[in-house]
């Protein structure tokens, strides 16, 4: 049996999909499970388990007929058997019933329901996982959503002992500082991005009330202007730079402790359970990390990530 996956969205959003493909994994252990997702998301797919092939579309560019006709030709020839689609719009739809897949499942409610074979209703007001696993009652699976799980190669297990070494901080531990300065999220106007003289406050208490315990910064591709501006404010920091989803993983895995904002890291670090403190300003926590002692949300009292005060998340920090 093949099955296919349409999962538009980030890194985050593939993270989250994780229980829903481990899941349709587990009760079709025989079966190859394929995703199309965006570009940017396609680095997620080296932590997952349960995937054969990833291939790429851009569900948001304005596609020409021939970019729609050219991954319909790839749908085709793979001949799948069921599709799962996140993908609400009615574009999706008419696709997939394109595509000729017998099965096809994706929300109710939605502009393409109508050309789907079985409509799961779109209960958002819930840790979104637990939303994307819905999707599984129209294969009549109805367990509950399992725990986010990734799959670290070992070579990026070694990486990041190494960094650690390299770093000086392997057998003290240490505190992981993530700014998630997503330029995508810029772009969208939506405020995840927290200010640098704030984190400046957060980890010069953490050096002072705990000095051997190292602070970390996570520079990214997107994150050279913001970690180099917190470096001069906070010359004692340390800098590792993970150049994939599954060093950075590692990374986070190692931590006693990460901090950051609502980002793509956030979820892997409820995939390697490390404790987190993260920081939300228009999104909501509840709908994006899962109900545990080990994973705390800040939400702004604004919507506005710089209204958060330094002093309420060093209480997170210290449990005052």
């Amino acid at each position: 049996m093949r099955i296919l996956a349409l999962v538009p969205g980030g890194i985050g959003d593939q993270i989250l999909f994780f229980p829903t493909l481990d899941d349709l994994k587990q009760s079709y252990p025989d079966a190859q499970i394929d995703v199309i997702v965006e570009p940017r998301a396609k680095g997620a797919y080296r932590v997952c388990k349960s995937v054969k092939e990833v291939l790429t579309y851009n569900f948001k560019d304005r596609n020409a007929m021939a970019d729609l006709g050219n991954l319909l030709g790839v749908i085709r020839d793979r001949e799948y058997e069921a599709v799962i689609s996140l993908g609400q719009r009615w574009t999706v739809g008419l696709l997939l019933w394109l595509t000729g897949i017998p099965q096809r499942v994706g929300y109710s409610g939605t502009n393409g329901a109508r050309f789907l074979t079985a409509a799961v209703p779109l209960k958002t007001e819930q840790y979104a996982a637990s939303m994307y696993h819905d999707l599984l009652q129209g294969f009549n699976i109805t367990n509950p959503c399992p725990a986010i799980a990734i799959n670290v190669p070992k070579q990026d297990i070694q990486w990041a002992e190494a960094e650690q070494q390299r770093l000086g901080v392997k057998e003290s531990g240490y505190i992981l500082i993530h700014g998630g300065s997503s330029q995508l999220a810029v772009s969208k106007g939506i405020d995840k991005i927290y200010p640098t003289d704030k984190w400046k406050q957060i980890i010069e208490d953490c050096q002072q009330r705990q000095p051997n315990l190292p602070v970390v910064v996570v520079k990214g591709p997107e994150d050279a202007d913001f970690v180099t501006k917190l470096v001069e404010s906070c010359p004692n920091v340390k800098v590792i730079s993970p150049d994939d989803v599954g060093k950075l993983a590692a990374t986070i895995a190692a931590a006693n402790l990460m901090i950051c904002t609502d980002s793509a890291p956030m979820h892997l670090a409820v995939a390697v359970q490390t404790y987190t403190i993260a920081l939300f300003g228009p999104t909501e926590p509840a709908k994006l990390l899962p109900k545990s002692d080990r994973f705390l949300g800040i939400k702004s009292p604004t919507g506005k990530m710089a209204d958060i005060s330094p002093q309420d998340v060093l209480k997170k920090v210290w449990g005052g």
